[in-house]
């Protein structure tokens, strides 16, 4: 009986092993179809999503691929490098100012998306004439202004992960704008770092923008997703009714760390909020003094100092020794 199962089984082994590797390639077609699945439709420029004016649309920079004949990084310099990109198009019927709302974004890191915005024809690069481009550096929910857009003249919009992020993102051109103004941020490697709690932030009320209210205080941790709102400064009047001109506000700090500080100037005739003030600030850790090394940390600096040295006696000791057997040899 033994003898027909061994038997039997060796004359279905090729039939098992063929099964196998059905399923196996199985496995791998649904998990190729599954990653084909997560690629957004408008990968490439000839696929490009069309926006309509107010209405947002969601969409992910995940398994992006870019289209190298529909781009020229020549055209955006230093302001973006492409990883992981994808199109859209909006064409306004009227002429005018329009804004680019990109919000609700969930990132693998911290550094958002890049937005760049073009006229042209689709595919040419050099037809391409630049409107727009910027690097969030972070999750803000952010809007992009375009000046004088002309009707009936569509627009290219390309959205890439800022240094190869992973991000899910809505995007809206949109009649009035939302969150707060995209701006290139300074160069954080300039910031010198302080040992002062207290951060006083000063800014100047430009003349251009006299219809404004107040300005809203923003305060960002250089890891942070988002930046959280720290204050709100009502605009001052003179006693002859003219706003005044020099502004600044206190913050106090309980831990070490890169912080942004921006500032935004509102006002209530719904004009575009703007961005009057970007800087950061570094709070470092209060170095020891000289009396810090007393009592228990005195002690437990000269007994380390006491195991190393007798380390290095013993590890000479034992160099010596194997230099003796040597010459006996």
């Amino acid at each position: 009986m033994r003898n027909d199962r061994l038997k039997s089984w060796l004359t279905d082994a090729p039939l098992r092993f063929w099964l196998r590797v059905f399923a196996i390639q199985l496995l791998i077609s649904n998990y190729s179809l599954l990653t084909a699945q997560a690629q957004v439709p408008n990968d490439d420029i000839e696929h490009r999503k069309v926006l309509q004016l107010n209405q947002a649309v969601q969409s992910s920079t995940t398994d992006c691929t870019v289209q190298w004949t529909a781009v020229d990084e020549k055209l955006t310099g230093k302001c973006i490098e492409y990883h992981n990109d994808q199109w859209f198009e909006f064409t306004p019927r009227a002429a005018g100012r329009y804004y680019v709302n990109i919000g609700g974004q969930q990132c693998h890191d911290t550094r958002g998306v890049q937005l760049v915005v073009l006229t042209g024809t689709p595919g040419q690069p050099a037809t391409y004439q630049v409107l727009s481009c910027i690097s969030l550096g972070s999750q803000e929910d952010v809007f992009v202004t375009l000046e004088n857009l002309k009707a009936g003249q569509p627009c290219l919009l390309d959205v890439d992960g800022y240094l190869k992020d992973f991000c899910g993102f809505n995007i809206a051109v949109s009649s009035v704008p939302r969150g707060m103004p995209a701006m290139a941020l300074p160069p954080l490697a300039t910031v010198i770092p302080s040992e002062k709690k207290l951060f006083t932030l000063r800014w100047t009320l430009p003349d251009s923008l006299g219809t404004v209210t107040q300005f809203r205080v923003l305060r960002r941790e250089a890891a942070a997703f988002r930046a959280t709102s720290r204050a709100t400064v009502a605009v001052a009047r003179t006693t002859f009714g003219s706003s005044n001109t020099e502004y600044s506000w206190t913050d106090t700090l309980a831990i070490p760390g890169r912080y942004l500080y921006q500032v935004v100037a509102e006002a209530s005739d719904h004009t575009t909020p703007t961005m009057v003030q970007q800087q950061w600030y570094a709070f470092s850790q209060i170095m020891p003094n000289e009396n810090y090394f007393s009592g228990a940390a005195a002690a437990a600096a000269k007994q380390a100092t006491k195991a190393q040295q007798s380390w290095e006696r013993r590890s000479h000791r034992a160099r010596m020794k194997r230099l003796a057997n040597l010459r006996r040899q």
